[in-house]
């Protein structure tokens, strides 16, 4: 399902969601079965499939990057918002791709795919979205989750041994060397200052 527009649009932890037109706003609905990954790591499909979406359809060089959780990058500014609902056995995967404009925010930098170029349509882009989910949601069943955590990593910012600092879901600062995913869920590894390891499974890398 696309929208048109939004008039009470959010994002992770309950942030606002920037409805600009002409950018994409959309959902799509993914049946859990049994066996299945567990459901938040559709979060890394949704990520995945965004970032070949973007490569695929801008007109022009553009560079599409992944920052754990989810954020899709474009030459480093955040271009993408996603956010993950259980509904029943059901989860409900909204997506946003800022095509032909970006909002301001205070505490991040942001981009629109029609700074880089000429920007695809809500409905070209659409259609090359639903088709790169699908494969992904296709490996995440019939590979597992490893196999989707490793194209993650390969197309993300943060590789092992880069320091980073977490703001955790309490609001903690949490400052390590990025250790990788773990593969049982895709949560976040820190290796600390004292040599134990912190797992974190909600939070934003600043």
């Amino acid at each position: 399902m696309v929208a048109r527009r939004q008039t009470a649009g959010k994002g992770r932890q309950g942030r606002e969601w920037f409805d600009g037109e002409g950018n994409f706003m959309g959902s799509t609905v993914v049946p859990i079965r049994d066996g299945d990954p567990p459901p938040a790591s559709l979060s890394f499909v949704a990520a995945l499939a965004v970032a070949d979406a973007i490569h695929q359809s801008v007109e022009g060089t553009v560079r599409a990057e992944l920052k754990w959780p989810n954020d899709v990058l474009v030459n480093r500014a955040k271009a993408s918002g996603i956010l993950l609902e259980m509904v029943e056995r059901s989860v409900v995967v909204g997506i946003g791709v800022n095509l032909a404009r970006a909002p301001s925010l205070p505490d991040r930098e942001t981009a629109a795919l029609a700074d880089f170029g000429r920007a695809p349509t809500v409905e070209v882009f659409a259609d090359e979205l639903a088709s790169r989910f699908a494969r992904y949601v296709t490996i995440w069943r019939d590979n597992g989750l490893g196999a989707v955590l490793r194209a993650f990593l390969d197309a993300s910012i943060h590789q092992s041994g880069d320091r980073v600092r977490v703001h955790d879901a309490d609001g903690s600062l949490i400052e390590g060397a990025f250790a990788g995913l773990d593969p049982s869920d895709g949560a976040l590894k820190l290796n600390l200052a004292d040599g134990s390891e912190r797992v974190i499974r909600a939070g934003d890398i600043t």
